[in-house]
């Protein structure tokens, strides 16, 4: 039997543990019921909407807010009345909180002057942070001489140069441009892996979080909806509310009829489809099918694929070029709505108008049961 939903099995060693944690602010649940094991040296992302509880359970693993219940570990250690500075953790705010008045030696030497360490020894260990950003040289710039993306590096650099076994990151990407938070993304994921500590990011940005990320975690409301690597709860979501939080996708509401192991029959307003079962699809269980536009299929009745399982016939209602693909929203004849991202192609383009086929793959489409 396997292990819980946010459970890890197996020996790998545990950084942090989360039991079954709930915290309230008031009458706001704003964590309820949580429970998560984070492995060492993994990169996690907490990932959701504003206000879904990600940045709360940061704020308890880094000893800011107590669990209203439940229990937190850190390396085996309970540690729910544990103050921030006697835990072995440190966090990256989404502002940053660098030192303006302080160039970028004394930022991130600042903690280790706190443990009263030799100046010999602050000074190897800052040059080395500094290395390891990509910042050697840097040492005597003031904060206001930086970039945002080099301010980012003096951040992380004063954070690990600490040696932390989590380092926790509130969203610290989410006031550069496009550009540089994609550069960033990068070159964070390769420091994490240089360095072997355990990351944990909190993000609403799911593009960020897929990058990234070894697992993560979608959160809605206080609640933990699925924990698995980017592919797993991308292409296999398990509630509507992640399929459609994940990117595009395409939702159609109907009625299992037949059901096995492996796969479901749906009807969906007369039209039978074909999709990956998850429990509770049952027959005669209501249910919705999520099907990503990138999976559908748009095709001249002369061309339909038999290794194909699922087609509809379709109507062309507009075309959308969109650089890498084209997007394609089309109309069955029982007005479900259907979006495909196709790639560039040789031939005869549809346009809107054309009556078409649209078609997808079991393993390419799932059953959602909640």
């Amino acid at each position: 039997m396997g292990a819980p939903d946010g459970l890890v099995e197996g020996p790998s060693l545990i950084a942090v543990a989360l039991r079954h944690v709930s915290k309230e602010f008031g009458k706001v649940q704003a964590v309820r019921d949580v429970s998560l094991q984070i492995k060492q040296n993994e990169f996690f992302s907490l990932l959701g909407p504003s206000g879904c509880g990600k940045t709360t359970i940061l704020r308890m693993l880094g000893g800011f807010e107590r669990p209203t219940r439940g229990e937190v570990y850190l390396s085996g250690r309970l540690v729910n009345d544990v103050p921030p500075y006697r835990r072995d953790t440190n966090l990256i705010f989404q502002h940053l909180a660098l030192f303006p008045h302080l160039d970028v030696f004394d930022n991130i030497a600042f903690g280790l002057r706190m443990k009263r360490l030799s100046p010999s020894v602050v000074r190897q260990k800052v040059l080395k942070a500094l290395e390891l950003v990509d910042l050697a040289g840097f040492e005597s710039r003031q904060i206001t001489q930086l970039s945002g993306g080099q301010k980012q590096r003096v951040a992380i650099a004063r954070a690990l140069v600490n040696e932390p076994a989590v380092l926790l990151l509130d969203e610290p990407l989410g006031s550069l441009d496009l550009r540089l938070r994609m550069q960033m993304q990068e070159e964070l994921k390769e420091i994490q892996q240089r360095v072997g500590t355990t990351f944990i990011y909190v993000t609403h940005d799911q593009t960020e979080a897929l990058t990234m990320s070894d697992r993560i975690a979608v959160m809605q409301d206080g609640v933990v909806e699925q924990v698995g690597s980017g592919r797993e709860v991308y292409e296999t979501p398990r509630t509507r509310f992640v399929a459609t939080f994940l990117g595009d996708s395409n939702l159609f509401e109907g009625r299992v009829v037949a059901a096995d192991r492996d796969a479901a029959i749906v009807e969906i307003h007369g039209a039978r489809v074909r999709a990956l079962a998850q429990p509770g699809a049952q027959p005669g269980a209501s249910v919705f099918v999520s099907v990503r536009p990138e999976h559908v299929r748009v095709a001249g009745k002369a061309e339909v694929d038999g290794d194909v399982e699922n087609w509809w016939e379709a109507r062309v209602r507009a075309v959308t070029f969109k650089g890498a693909f084209t997007e394609y929203r089309l109309v069955t004849p029982t007005e479900q709505v259907v979006l495909a991202h196709v790639p560039p192609r040789n031939g005869t383009i549809p346009v809107a108008g054309d009556q078409v086929m649209v078609g997808w793959r079991t393993a390419e489409c799932v059953v959602l049961t909640e």
